[in-house]
């Protein structure tokens, strides 16, 4: 979940997405080891482009040819 949070935060941060929503909930599981069902934590979050995104892109791309 932490991956997910920070990846979500570093594009909104640097003006590529915005988020359109975030939800949480568990799932049920097996543990593999003593199978028994385990709940684990799921979240989702969605992000769509930013009004600025394709001048961000286009600034980046320029600067990679120079």
């Amino acid at each position: 979940i932490a991956t997910v949070v920070t990846v979500a935060e570093i594009l909104k941060n640097n003006g590529l997405a915005v988020e359109k929503k975030i939800s949480t909930s568990t799932i049920d599981m097996r543990d593999e080891s003593r199978g028994r069902p385990i709940q684990k934590a799921k979240v989702e979050i969605i992000l769509g482009k930013s009004e600025q995104f394709n001048d961000l892109m286009a600034a980046a791309a320029e600067e990679r040819e120079v």
